[in-house]
């Protein structure tokens, strides 16, 4: 290489480098342009539950989806009703399933709790789900009550000792909408914020905030983005039946809904808990409950990407 070369080459150097300088600039008075919120479509077996577990996991993976949520229970071949993972299964058992929805190409992101936070027994079980959830590399531990009757107290006070735990496990635990005294995400997130622990926040389900209150999500939703760390993908309809459906079926405006968090820099599960379109019976074939989850999977990556231009 000559001296001329050389000289080139080292100025192109100087050139490019300045440019990238430039460009890392933020241009006065312009806007930083906020990172993508890293949307994460799952099913939840809860939407097979007529089937068995096995067959859950094959249809979901099936359908298209990288991600599952653990539902409550299934009917096996043999007719029983059996726990996707009982309240008190040991974590080990946690970590096999998790293992087996890894087996398929599923990753885990949820799983429901089956209790309320007010019952009984509802510190010690959802310590346990915390646990298993851990032990399993499940980020998110799914609940939902009323806190009627008196029960913000209780709530307040089992959340305080359970949030560290959830934190040091390295999981959320995330409230939904369930009627009652938390039947909107404006109220559970005001009950989050006053706990104010990073390890409690709001799973958003417009279709009960719907159903149970005959509240329109779009603005609750607004109300209580900053908290929300997940969603239970539920839409809803009051003509010409008041009846829950999978989404897009319905009356809620998916677009308008996922628009206050499409820009978060996070990850945001959103968990498919009701696929079935609305008036026509539940399916007797697990097929069609294939179809159904794929048709809801298309129809959420497709509002993403709208979206997220």
């Amino acid at each position: 290489m000559d001296e001329r070369e050389g000289q080139r080459i080292s100025r192109r150097t100087v050139l490019a480098a300045a440019v990238a300088a430039s460009a890392a600039r933020a241009v006065p008075g312009a806007a930083a342009v906020p990172p993508r919120t890293e949307f994460q479509v799952a099913c939840m077996t809860y939407v097979y539950r007529a089937f068995p577990l096995q067959r859950a996991l094959e249809g979901i993976r099936g359908s298209g989806y990288r991600y599952v949520a653990w539902g409550t229970e299934h009917v096996e071949q043999d007719g029983r009703r059996v726990p996707v993972l009982a309240k008190d299964a040991a974590p080990a058992e946690a970590r096999r399933l998790a293992q087996r929805c890894g087996d398929m190409g599923l990753e885990p992101l949820m799983l429901f709790s089956n209790v309320y936070p007010e019952h009984k027994d509802g510190l010690e079980v959802l310590k346990r789900r915390i646990e298993q959830a851990h032990a399993a590399g499940v980020p998110q531990v799914l609940t939902f009550g009323h806190t009627e009757k008196g029960g913000r107290a209780l709530w307040l006070e089992r959340f305080r000792e359970l949030g560290p735990l959830a934190r040091a496990a390295g999981v959320t635990l995330v409230i939904k909408q369930h009627g009652g005294e938390t039947g909107t995400g404006t109220a559970c997130a005001r009950f989050t914020r006053e706990l104010g622990d990073a390890g409690v926040k709001v799973n958003f389900d417009a279709g009960n905030v719907m159903d149970y209150l005959d509240v329109d999500p779009i603005p609750d939703l607004k109300a209580c983005a900053e908290e929300v760390r997940s969603f239970c993908i539920k839409d809803h309809r009051n003509f010409p039946k008041d009846e829950d459906c999978g989404p897009g079926y319905g009356e809620i405006d998916h677009y308008r809904l996922l628009h206050p968090v499409a820009f978060t820099g996070r990850k945001l599960p959103l968990c498919c808990e009701n696929i079935s379109p609305p008036l026509l019976p539940a399916p007797t074939d697990p097929a069609t409950v294939d179809r159904q989850a794929a048709r809801a999977r298309e129809f959420l990556e497709t509002v993403i990407r709208g979206l997220q231009g």
